[in-house]
């Protein structure tokens, strides 16, 4: 029953997360069900997205097309972020972002119901190129440490640094924080605390979701896709914050 729970979970976890950035808001609770500690539960969950990214990066081709040097300029900022966040998370307690994570998420939350015009030029000026680069080294130390909700909090930014279509601004997502995933899953494999017998199911099912998000989230308009994600986010935000509250 455990496999199965965790493929479904897997499954759930790699539409929502390919589609809306909320993957672990079914990962992440399912292999605390299957009885992982906190710790071994977020560098599992950590592996189990960087494998299953591929499926993701595979969906979105269509919208990827053309991309290429923006994904290549924003590629090393998340890289260099999902490698101070796996350091942090080997050296320092999870438990420090566990009051603050619930509101990082609810705000972003509620960016995405404000998004800019699609025609609206990108960020351009300089302050405004600075922030970008610091917001997306941010949440790429945010994806390695702790990763909970880190897709709708990179989608909050993206859609007002790129100014481009959900669905594009989704694809580049999934690429950077797959990036993310990746490098830290490689330190959590060398000298973590990863739950192997987990993290096959949970990957199998991931890689399923992650691969058929992208194309369900092409045919969904755009305002739809937008309201929901922010509404998943505020309740991933009230569970976060209700488990931030009640674990000892």
């Amino acid at each position: 029953m455990d496999v199965v729970l965790l493929v479904v979970a897997g499954l759930g976890a790699g539409l929502t997360g390919s589609m809306a950035g909320l993957a672990s808001l079914f990962s992440y609770p399912a292999l605390l069900a299957v009885g992982l500690s906190p710790v071994a539960a977020n560098q599992t969950n950590t592996i189990a997205l960087a494998v299953s990214s591929v499926g993701s990066m595979l969906g979105s081709r269509p919208e990827l097309r053309g991309q290429a040097p923006r994904v290549l300029r924003l590629l090393p900022l998340t890289i260099l972020g999902g490698a101070i966040g796996a350091g942090l998370v080997l050296v320092t307690p999870s438990d420090a972002f566990a009051l603050i994570v619930p509101f990082l998420v609810a705000g972003a939350s509620l960016v995405l119901l404000w998004p800019p015009r699609i025609d609206a030029a990108p960020v351009s000026t300089r302050g405004g190129r600075a922030a970008t680069v610091v917001g997306v080294v941010a949440v790429g130390v945010y994806s390695g440490y702790f990763g909970a909700a880190a897709g709708v909090v990179m989608m909050a930014l993206l859609v007002r640094a790129l100014a481009d279509s959900l669905v594009r601004v989704n694809a580049v997502k999934n690429v950077l924080l797959g990036a993310s995933n990746a490098v830290a899953a490689v330190a959590f494999a060398v000298v973590g605390e990863v739950a192997w017998s987990a993290a096959l199911p949970l990957t199998c099912g991931l890689l399923v979701g992650n691969y058929c998000g992208p194309a369900i989230a092409r045919r969904l308009p755009p305002r739809v896709l937008r309201i929901g994600i922010a509404v998943a986010g505020l309740v991933l935000a009230g569970v976060l914050l209700q488990r931030a509250l009640t674990t000892p």
